[in-house]
């Protein structure tokens, strides 16, 4: 969560604005020295900045589910001690190495009309939306796509581009009304909330026995059941987490008897075996906001000083949309 991410290339895929700005002595960072322990705040000493690598001055940085469970040791990457955090930011590129002529594979120039906080959105939150819906479940304009945990930052992306951009019609479903309300705000024609009975009977109610043609699940267990048994002929459903912490076993006889699809997505391991796809998903991130097509959703800011109690937010899933910190 400071430029020292940059310079580590340990994650995987940032934004930045060009800036003339000179690099200080020091910077802060947001450390975690010890796994499934708060992180630390410390003034880390600057380095030389290497021929392949890019010092950036950050401004925001994307809070993810998936960053605390690094914290956790509890991630499919599993970076040495101690490590800075972090998934996504936007800033300003303060300095490049001799070798660095352009934008690199962890950089994508940031269009003037999109501002530095609606940028840190887009990385984790959109380009999961956009090649879960255009690649893996090849939505179709017209059809019905089904999102559970809706009202989160990858759910609200997933609305914003299926309606905006896919022209389909999106059911939300989330664990509250509030969350529906916010889900239904942003774009979803109808909402449903999985805490207060059957979300099978529920969608069926508002599309009938024939199903939807697309399920976002990012919740898992029985949710993940429920949207699988609501899917149309040849409907599919993309897997893109488990927040539920439960990860159901895959009722097979339901892919044949309607002819479903299931597939997976971990949008981060695109980077490494299909970088074109990869920058796609980012570039068209970048595009759809500059035309105006999407608008993300910030819920909560936090400061840097803050980044324990951001966490918190999350893992208590008071969150709504996207939780930022900001290091301005």
């Amino acid at each position: 969560m400071a430029a020292r991410l940059c310079a580590r290339h340990l994650l995987s895929t940032w934004l930045y604005r060009r800036a003339v700005q000179s690099q200080g002595r020091h910077y802060r960072a947001a450390l975690c020295s010890e796994l499934k322990r708060p992180l630390v705040i410390e003034e880390v000493a600057s380095r030389p900045v290497g021929p392949q690598e890019v010092r950036v001055d950050v401004h925001f940085c994307g809070i993810n589910f998936a960053d605390i469970l690094v914290c956790r040791g509890q991630y499919q990457e599993k970076p040495p001690l101690p490590f800075t955090p972090g998934m996504e930011f936007s800033g300003t590129v303060l300095e490049t190495g001799k070798d660095v002529s352009t934008v690199n594979k962890t950089l994508w120039r940031i269009p003037e009309s999109v501002s530095l906080q609606d940028a840190a959105v887009l990385p984790v939150s959109y380009g999961t939306a956009i090649l879960a819906l255009e690649h893996r479940a090849g939505t179709q304009p017209g059809e019905t796509v089904l999102v559970t945990a809706a009202s989160g930052a990858t759910g609200l992306a997933v609305i914003d581009v299926a309606t905006n951009v896919l022209r389909a019609k999106v059911i939300a479903a989330a664990g509250s009304d509030e969350k529906c309300k916010l889900a239904m705000e942003r774009g979803a024609q109808f909402s449903v909330n999985y805490s207060q009975g059957s979300l099978k009977e529920a969608v069926k109610k508002l599309v009938g026995s024939g199903g939807v043609n697309v399920a976002i699940d990012m919740v898992g267990g029985d949710v993940f059941l429920e949207s699988l048994s609501s899917l149309a002929w040849e409907g599919r459903i993309v897997v893109l987490g488990f927040a539920g912490g439960k990860i159901a076993s895959l009722p097979t006889n339901l892919l044949l008897l309607k002819n479903i699809s299931a597939v997976g997505l971990f949008w981060g391991r695109y980077q490494q075996q299909d970088f074109a796809l990869f920058s796609k998903s980012m570039s068209s991130a970048l595009q759809y906001c500059q035309q105006g097509l999407i608008h993300p959703h910030v819920g909560t800011v936090f400061k840097l000083e803050k980044v324990n109690e951001a966490f918190l937010h999350v893992i208590q899933r008071r969150s709504t949309g996207k939780v930022l910190l900001s290091l301005k």
